[in-house]
């Protein structure tokens, strides 16, 4: 993984945890959340405030994610809504947190300039001993606070601000003024700078999960279904459970439900250079497991590096370069069944709420496009980058960093993005309605 790490590519876009005061910060909430503190004076922290380095040193790679539910938080500064989330256990988890340090940011600035926020994204169980038990979750709710608790001090004091604006003997209450004072010292003029956290709840919806070799839920459609990475499970609720090898019936399962479009028919995007893309890495997974060395091959070898070893290119190679014929050049559509192995690296998601999650899924059916793994799954793409060879595994490197990380917003709205939809034209003369009135014409 030496390679990814050092291009940035793996445990890249962290915080920096460098100074004493913030390592100290962080010790506080570390110990409010888990009871443990770190001996690091230097570490990096993801968006929930995970860091590996810590992990390490902990020998608990699940220190702020017991059971891999209700995952607990820790943010040092507004900064960290910039950073990944690691380990993550379920895809709605990263969205969640940007969500709430956006709905908060200008009082989760003036909180960490003085302490670490910790808390926690609840949800109502607290193991997911069975797949079923993930059904159970209906909601994320965010809970936080300092850990010198000032979002509960604000609370209380501004309670007891009420109480001694409307009460008629306050201005005697020796007791109920002393109260103030000491949490004014805490908190600051909660009058002029309310610190308040907006309450966040999420319903869960459909998600992916890593939990049981990985499944994606989609429990909210028409036709709900659950796909699994690994075994498939038997005590689900949905009415459909797939594995990856249920090819057919997970094809359906995506035409039913309107989640994926034809790059090729796709509005807005180049569908011919993307395939010719997608043909390239999997030309490039051929020759390299044959033993091809790949050292100085340009993207314009990748031509005569197909016609040296033709031999070697498998059937999907030869289906999508069917399919950019016919996108460049017309002629018979080609056929490419859902049996077919290059029928998935044929679709994209459709534009929907799901997005983001069809495409996670795509990229498990479609291994040898190894852009659209890494930046829709990257725990798929690293474990599968493990057990490349040598050569696939500089090359990919290589052009991720070239070609992705040099422009990342650019290359997902190439990829994925969608263009507004076309407004149905406004008609030149008023419709019969706006010129005889909703009753019809008034007779003489």
């Amino acid at each position: 993984m030496i390679r990814l790490i050092q291009r940035g590519l793996m445990y890249g876009n962290l915080f920096h945890v460098a100074s004493p005061a913030l390592v100290d910060r962080y010790n506080r909430a570390l110990k409010h959340l888990t009871g443990q503190t770190t001996t690091l004076t230097d570490f990096y922290v993801d968006i929930s405030g995970f860091s590996p380095e810590v992990g390490e040193a902990l020998n608990d790679p699940l220190y702020l994610n017991h059971n891999g539910v209700n995952r607990q938080f820790i943010l040092l500064s507004t900064e960290q809504r910039h950073c990944p989330l690691l380990e993550a256990k379920f895809s709605t988890s990263q969205g969640i947190l940007k969500r709430f340090i956006a709905e908060n940011e200008a009082a989760l600035f003036a909180l960490t300039a003085r302490d670490a926020v910790a808390g926690e994204l609840v949800n109502s169980i607290y193991d997911v001993s069975t797949p079923k038990r993930l059904f159970d979750i209906r909601a994320i709710t965010v809970e936080a606070d300092t850990t010198g608790g000032a979002v509960r001090n604000a609370g209380t004091l501004a309670d007891k601000i009420d109480a001694f604006l409307s009460e008629d003997d306050a201005w005697f209450d020796d007791v109920l003024i002393a109260d103030m004072i000491t949490l004014a010292d805490q908190t600051g003029d909660v009058t002029r700078n309310p610190v308040h956290l907006k309450p966040l709840k999420v319903e869960k919806g459909n998600f992916w999960t890593s939990h049981f070799g990985g499944l994606y839920v989609f429990q909210t459609l028409d036709h709900p279904a659950t796909i699994a990475s690994g075994e498939k499970p038997d005590d689900v609720p949905t009415k459909y459970t797939f594995d990856l090898g249920d090819r057919n019936r997970i094809a359906k399962f995506l035409e039913y439900n309107d989640l994926t479009e034809t790059i090729v028919k796709a509005r807005g995007i180049d569908g011919a250079a993307i395939l010719r893309q997608k043909m390239d890495f999997i030309l490039v997974s051929a020759v390299t497991e044959a033993g091809v060395d790949l050292a100085g091959t340009s993207r314009r070898d990748m031509r005569q590096l197909a016609r040296r070893h033709s031999a070697l290119l498998p059937d999907e190679f030869h289906a999508l370069g069917d399919l950019v014929n016919w996108a460049e050049n017309g002629g018979k559509w080609p056929r490419i069944a859902s049996d077919h192995p290059a029928y998935f690296y044929t679709l994209r998601a459709a534009p929907s709420a799901d997005a983001d999650l069809v495409n996670m899924l795509l990229s498990e059916l479609s291994p040898h496009d190894v852009r659209q793994l890494f930046i829709c799954h990257k725990q798929a793409f690293y474990a599968a980058y493990a057990d490349w060879p040598d050569a696939k595994k500089e090359y990919v490197a290589q052009y991720l960093e070239a070609e992705y990380k040099a422009d990342k917003a650019g290359a997902r709205a190439a990829l994925f993005g969608h263009d507004a939809p076309m407004e149905t034209p406004k008609p030149d003369t008023p419709d019969l309605i706006a010129r005889v009135g909703p009753w019809g014409a008034a007779r003489r």
